[in-house]
């Protein structure tokens, strides 16, 4: 495995770069927080939650290829640099499209998502805002 990731560095994987310049991890609390007042409870049959910062990361990778829930489900079952960027291992499972939904929904009825994410008018630059 750590060859293939060698060969995606070499190949100048840009969510690598992404991944060092965006310190995800302060984003968790006030993304637990979003999801919470967004509604998103625990499951009833008590299943773990997803990791925060983990979706987020997809969040941010399926607003960055404009892939739709579906796509960004395969693409993570099938995209080594995709699955590294979130910290997914070939044998983790992978957040369905219905789960992407339920979060980003959530998120949204917090009103997080525009805080969280800004596209910069003509530029499509994304921009990561830490605070809520």
């Amino acid at each position: 495995m750590q060859h293939r990731y060698e060969g995606l560095d070499a190949h100048g994987d840009p969510l690598v770069a992404l991944g060092a310049a965006v310190p995800f991890e302060m984003f968790r609390l006030k993304l637990k927080t979003a999801l919470i007042k967004g509604g998103l409870r625990r499951s009833e049959a008590d299943r773990k939650p997803w990791d925060e910062v983990l979706i987020f990361k997809v969040l941010v990778l399926q607003a960055l290829y404009n892939l739709s829930d579906d796509q960004m489900e395969y693409q993570l079952r099938d995209r080594l640099s995709f699955m590294r960027f979130v910290g997914l291992g070939l044998e983790d499972a992978v957040p369905d499209a219905k789960t992407l939904w339920l979060y980003r929904e959530a998120l949204a009825r917090a009103g997080a998502v525009e805080a969280l994410f800004d596209v910069e008018g003509s530029k499509n630059l994304l921009v990561l805002r830490p605070t809520l």
